[in-house]
Protein backbone atom coordinates (compact mmCIF):
# COMPACT_ATOMS: atom_id res chain seq x y z
CA UNK A 1 0.00 0.00 0.00
CA UNK A 2 0.96 3.34 -1.47
CA UNK A 3 1.71 5.59 2.65
CA UNK A 4 2.92 9.49 1.69
CA UNK A 5 1.99 10.08 5.47
CA UNK A 6 5.35 12.17 7.31
CA UNK A 7 5.26 12.20 10.74
CA UNK A 8 5.39 16.08 11.75
CA UNK A 9 5.05 19.69 9.74
CA UNK A 10 8.83 20.02 10.20
CA UNK A 11 9.51 16.70 7.72
CA UNK A 12 6.42 17.66 5.49
CA UNK A 13 8.27 21.17 4.67
CA UNK A 14 11.90 19.51 4.00
CA UNK A 15 13.50 20.63 0.99
CA UNK A 16 12.39 24.08 1.28
CA UNK A 17 14.83 26.47 0.14
CA UNK A 18 15.37 30.36 -0.30
CA UNK A 19 14.29 31.74 -3.71
CA UNK A 20 11.66 29.15 -4.55
CA UNK A 21 8.35 29.70 -5.94
CA UNK A 22 5.65 28.15 -3.21
CA UNK A 23 1.74 28.16 -3.40
CA UNK A 24 -0.44 28.37 -0.31
CA UNK A 25 -3.98 27.29 -1.19
CA UNK A 26 -6.92 28.41 0.75
CA UNK A 27 -9.38 31.29 0.19
CA UNK A 28 -9.06 34.11 2.96
CA UNK A 29 -8.48 32.27 5.96
CA UNK A 30 -10.40 28.77 4.72
CA UNK A 31 -8.34 26.45 4.15
CA UNK A 32 -5.06 27.69 4.61
CA UNK A 33 -2.66 25.55 5.33
CA UNK A 34 -1.77 26.98 9.08
CA UNK A 35 0.87 24.39 10.08
CA UNK A 36 2.78 24.72 7.34
CA UNK A 37 3.05 28.34 7.03
CA UNK A 38 3.35 28.59 11.06
CA UNK A 39 6.98 26.37 10.25
CA UNK A 40 8.21 28.55 7.31
CA UNK A 41 8.23 31.55 9.65
CA UNK A 42 10.55 29.32 12.72
CA UNK A 43 12.92 28.89 9.46
CA UNK A 44 15.44 30.64 7.85
CA UNK A 45 14.09 30.83 4.10
CA UNK A 46 14.17 34.47 2.35
CA UNK A 47 13.47 35.53 -1.11
CA UNK A 48 10.22 33.58 -1.63
CA UNK A 49 7.88 33.59 -4.43
CA UNK A 50 4.80 33.33 -3.17
CA UNK A 51 1.45 32.52 -5.02
CA UNK A 52 -2.00 32.51 -3.04
CA UNK A 53 -5.36 33.95 -3.51
CA UNK A 54 -4.37 36.36 -0.68
CA UNK A 55 -2.43 37.21 2.13
CA UNK A 56 -3.68 36.28 5.09
CA UNK A 57 -3.80 38.66 7.81
CA UNK A 58 -0.93 40.71 9.68
CA UNK A 59 -0.80 38.21 12.66
CA UNK A 60 -1.85 35.17 10.68
CA UNK A 61 -1.59 32.91 7.39
CA UNK A 62 0.82 34.78 5.03
CA UNK A 63 1.54 37.51 7.27
CA UNK A 64 3.91 35.60 9.48
CA UNK A 65 5.98 35.37 6.22
CA UNK A 66 5.46 39.03 5.13
CA UNK A 67 6.34 40.14 8.66
CA UNK A 68 9.83 38.77 8.51
CA UNK A 69 10.32 39.57 5.28
CA UNK A 70 10.70 36.42 3.63
CA UNK A 71 8.67 37.02 0.69
CA UNK A 72 10.12 38.75 -1.73
CA UNK A 73 7.05 38.95 -4.68
CA UNK A 74 3.60 38.01 -4.12
CA UNK A 75 0.99 37.01 -6.67
CA UNK A 76 -2.45 36.81 -6.06
CA UNK A 77 -6.04 38.48 -6.33
CA UNK A 78 -6.00 40.84 -3.47
CA UNK A 79 -4.65 42.64 -0.58
CA UNK A 80 -7.16 41.38 1.85
CA UNK A 81 -7.44 42.72 5.50
CA UNK A 82 -3.66 43.17 5.52
CA UNK A 83 -1.86 46.11 6.17
CA UNK A 84 1.76 44.91 6.29
CA UNK A 85 0.91 43.53 2.63
CA UNK A 86 -0.24 47.07 1.94
CA UNK A 87 2.65 48.93 3.00
CA UNK A 88 5.21 46.48 1.76
CA UNK A 89 3.38 46.77 -1.57
CA UNK A 90 3.19 50.59 -1.60
CA UNK A 91 6.31 51.07 -0.83
CA UNK A 92 7.97 48.81 -3.39
CA UNK A 93 9.45 46.51 -0.89
CA UNK A 94 7.27 43.70 -2.37
CA UNK A 95 7.14 42.90 -5.64
CA UNK A 96 3.12 42.18 -6.36
CA UNK A 97 1.38 41.12 -9.07
CA UNK A 98 -2.57 41.30 -8.63
CA UNK A 99 -4.65 39.14 -10.67
CA UNK A 100 -7.93 38.55 -11.55
CA UNK A 101 -9.58 35.90 -8.58
CA UNK A 102 -11.09 33.75 -12.07
CA UNK A 103 -7.63 34.11 -14.17
CA UNK A 104 -5.31 33.34 -10.78
CA UNK A 105 -7.77 30.56 -10.20
CA UNK A 106 -7.68 28.97 -14.40
CA UNK A 107 -3.31 29.89 -14.43
CA UNK A 108 -3.26 27.38 -11.42
CA UNK A 109 -5.42 24.70 -13.26
CA UNK A 110 -3.45 24.79 -16.51
CA UNK A 111 -0.40 24.79 -14.74
CA UNK A 112 -1.08 21.52 -13.02
CA UNK A 113 -3.31 20.27 -16.59
CA UNK A 114 0.35 21.29 -18.73
CA UNK A 115 -1.51 23.79 -20.35
CA UNK A 116 1.18 26.81 -21.32
CA UNK A 117 -0.82 29.71 -21.75
CA UNK A 118 -4.61 30.55 -22.35
CA UNK A 119 -6.61 33.52 -23.63
CA UNK A 120 -9.17 35.23 -21.32
CA UNK A 121 -11.44 38.65 -21.26
CA UNK A 122 -10.45 39.64 -18.33
CA UNK A 123 -8.13 42.59 -17.92
CA UNK A 124 -8.09 43.71 -21.33
CA UNK A 125 -8.00 47.65 -21.04
CA UNK A 126 -6.24 47.67 -17.42
CA UNK A 127 -2.65 47.40 -16.50
CA UNK A 128 -3.16 43.74 -16.45
CA UNK A 129 -2.82 43.90 -20.12
CA UNK A 130 0.62 45.54 -20.74
CA UNK A 131 2.78 43.07 -22.48
CA UNK A 132 0.77 41.06 -23.12
CA UNK A 133 -0.49 39.41 -26.98
CA UNK A 134 -4.14 39.95 -27.82
CA UNK A 135 -6.26 37.81 -29.79
CA UNK A 136 -10.01 38.63 -30.99
CA UNK A 137 -12.40 35.69 -30.26
CA UNK A 138 -16.33 35.81 -30.96
CA UNK A 139 -15.71 39.66 -31.66
CA UNK A 140 -14.28 40.32 -27.95
CA UNK A 141 -10.45 41.35 -27.15
CA UNK A 142 -8.63 38.36 -25.13
CA UNK A 143 -5.14 38.64 -23.70
CA UNK A 144 -3.14 35.51 -23.34
CA UNK A 145 -2.33 34.61 -19.99
CA UNK A 146 0.66 32.25 -18.96
CA UNK A 147 0.33 29.14 -16.55
CA UNK A 148 1.57 28.66 -12.98
CA UNK A 149 3.04 26.39 -11.47
CA UNK A 150 5.05 26.37 -7.96
CA UNK A 151 8.64 24.26 -6.62
CA UNK A 152 5.96 23.60 -3.78
CA UNK A 153 2.34 23.45 -3.44
CA UNK A 154 1.39 23.66 0.57
CA UNK A 155 -2.23 22.87 0.99
CA UNK A 156 -5.11 22.29 3.42
CA UNK A 157 -7.70 19.54 3.54
CA UNK A 158 -10.54 18.47 5.88
CA UNK A 159 -9.69 14.71 5.28
CA UNK A 160 -7.09 12.77 3.99
CA UNK A 161 -5.70 8.75 3.79
CA UNK A 162 -2.14 7.94 4.24
CA UNK A 163 -2.05 7.32 -0.03
CA UNK A 164 -2.68 11.44 -0.30
CA UNK A 165 -6.29 11.36 -1.29
CA UNK A 166 -8.22 14.33 -0.03
CA UNK A 167 -11.45 15.41 0.90
CA UNK A 168 -11.72 19.80 1.26
CA UNK A 169 -14.32 20.99 2.88
CA UNK A 170 -16.60 23.78 1.59
CA UNK A 171 -14.74 26.73 0.45
CA UNK A 172 -11.51 25.33 0.89
CA UNK A 173 -11.85 23.73 -2.61
CA UNK A 174 -11.50 26.97 -4.49
CA UNK A 175 -7.66 27.26 -4.56
CA UNK A 176 -6.58 24.10 -2.96
CA UNK A 177 -6.80 21.56 -5.42
CA UNK A 178 -5.73 23.64 -8.12
CA UNK A 179 -2.94 24.48 -6.46
CA UNK A 180 -2.00 20.75 -5.13
CA UNK A 181 -1.97 19.70 -8.72
CA UNK A 182 0.32 22.78 -9.80
CA UNK A 183 3.28 22.17 -7.49
CA UNK A 184 6.03 19.56 -8.21
CA UNK A 185 5.74 18.39 -4.97
CA UNK A 186 2.95 18.83 -3.30
CA UNK A 187 2.15 18.67 0.66
CA UNK A 188 -0.77 18.15 2.34
CA UNK A 189 -1.60 18.83 5.69
CA UNK A 190 -5.38 17.43 6.96
CA UNK A 191 -7.31 18.10 10.09
CA UNK A 192 -8.61 14.29 9.70
CA UNK A 193 -6.17 11.09 8.89
CA UNK A 194 -8.01 8.12 7.98
CA UNK A 195 -6.92 4.59 7.42
CA UNK A 196 -6.69 3.72 3.79
CA UNK A 197 -9.76 2.73 2.09
CA UNK A 198 -12.07 4.51 4.32
CA UNK A 199 -12.34 7.00 1.85
CA UNK A 200 -15.06 6.51 -0.45
CA UNK A 201 -13.69 7.10 -4.38
CA UNK A 202 -16.72 9.05 -4.92
CA UNK A 203 -16.28 11.44 -2.60
CA UNK A 204 -12.52 12.19 -3.02
CA UNK A 205 -11.54 15.60 -4.42
CA UNK A 206 -8.13 15.27 -5.63
CA UNK A 207 -6.42 11.91 -6.08
CA UNK A 208 -3.38 10.63 -4.36
CA UNK A 209 -1.18 11.03 -7.56
CA UNK A 210 -1.15 14.79 -7.11
CA UNK A 211 0.29 14.09 -3.20
CA UNK A 212 4.14 13.57 -2.45
CA UNK A 213 3.29 13.93 1.33
CA UNK A 214 0.58 14.29 3.25
CA UNK A 215 1.08 15.24 7.53
CA UNK A 216 -1.55 15.21 10.24
CA UNK A 217 -2.02 18.69 11.09
CA UNK A 218 -2.71 20.16 14.60
CA UNK A 219 -4.58 23.35 16.67
CA UNK A 220 -6.18 24.77 13.63
CA UNK A 221 -7.19 27.96 14.63
CA UNK A 222 -9.46 28.91 11.57
CA UNK A 223 -9.49 32.42 12.20
CA UNK A 224 -11.62 34.80 9.79
CA UNK A 225 -10.71 38.28 8.51
CA UNK A 226 -13.83 40.21 9.70
CA UNK A 227 -16.60 39.62 12.38
CA UNK A 228 -19.64 41.45 11.69
CA UNK A 229 -21.98 41.69 14.38
CA UNK A 230 -25.43 42.83 14.24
Amino acid sequence: MINKQVNNIKEAVKGVKSGMTIMFGGFGLCGIPENSILQFSKMEIFRLTCISNNAGIDDFGLGLLLKRRQIKKMISSYVGENAEFEKQMLSGELEVDLIPQGTLAEKCRAGGAGIPAFYTPAGYGTEIQEDKEVRIYNGKPHILEEALSADFAFVKAWKGDPAGNLIFKGTARNFNPAMAMAGKITVAEVEEMLPAGELHPNEVHLPGIFVQRIVLGQNYEKRIEQKTTI
